[in-house]
């Protein structure tokens, strides 16, 4: 059995199809699923889906890529009051991203410094989108002592990888492990410890070398781990075991 320790399933592109999408999950292997919304107005939603398919296994959180329309204020009062009543495994998607056409980085800091600070509190883990930003997030996470979490989707340096880990995060490793040119990501993957990896898909994004332009599913997952196996030299089982506990432990499923 595999974990997909990062998808969206509450994302409108699974509206139609999400029992098909599962249904293919589960005949490639992946049985359980960490979901994290990216808007306040997706987390309801979110839960409803908890209700139906209790594979799936909800975070809660405010995306950087919309903080603009973010009241930060108001949203993390908001966030804090959900998560009083419902259960969640994380609070995320939360992160900064540093691509150009996104919200400054005035917006996205003060939401994303309120959800670690909200995450520290009610020691729960944090996941965290960090593009063109490991060394921003690096700083940030200094700053939150006891936190623990993932930078998922994880495409940095060797250097700022084990500068995370060594503040208590783990790394999210996804399809685009595949890729044969990603020849930076595929020294993370080998030099980190196995301890701190954690296997995703980030469906319906961030699709692999084989599904590459397609939607994303989680049935797909099974190519990342192939991949990582390779690239490490070691057994499928013995990557599959090391990812699943490390999603087990961080996120306490």
């Amino acid at each position: 059995m595999l974990i997909d320790s990062h998808c969206h399933l509450d994302d409108p592109r699974f509206v139609d199809d999400l029992d098909e999408v599962l249904d293919r999950a589960v005949a490639a292997g992946v049985q359980q699923y960490v979901v994290p919304t990216v808007t306040r107005e997706r987390w309801s939603g979110l839960r409803r889906l908890t209700e139906v398919h209790t594979s799936i296994h909800p975070a809660y959180g405010l995306h950087p890529w919309f903080t603009d329309a973010t009241d930060t204020d108001e949203d993390i009062a908001a966030l804090a009051r959900w998560l009083s009543k419902f259960e969640a495994v994380a609070i995320g998607e939360c992160g900064l991203d540093l691509m150009p056409n996104r919200p400054s980085l005035e917006c996205q800091l003060a939401p994303f410094r309120a959800q670690l600070r909200l995450a520290v509190e009610l020691d729960l883990p944090v996941i965290i989108h960090a593009v063109r930003s490991a060394d921003l997030v690096a700083r940030e996470v200094r700053e939150c002592p006891g936190l623990r979490g993932v930078v998922h989707g994880f495409n940095g340096s060797l250097q700022q990888a084990e500068k995370l880990v060594s503040l208590g995060m783990h790394i999210g490793l996804s399809g685009i492990l595949t890729y044969e040119r990603n020849a930076r990501l595929h020294e993370v993957a080998c030099r980190l410890p196995l301890e701190s990896l954690l296997l995703e898909t980030d469906a319906p994004d961030q699709p692999d070398a084989m599904h590459r332009g397609e939607r994303n599913e989680p049935g797909n997952l099974p190519g990342t781990v192939e991949a990582l196996a390779r690239l490490r030299g070691q057994e499928l089982e013995t990557i599959i075991a090391a990812s699943n506990r490390n999603i087990r432990e961080l996120f306490g499923l």
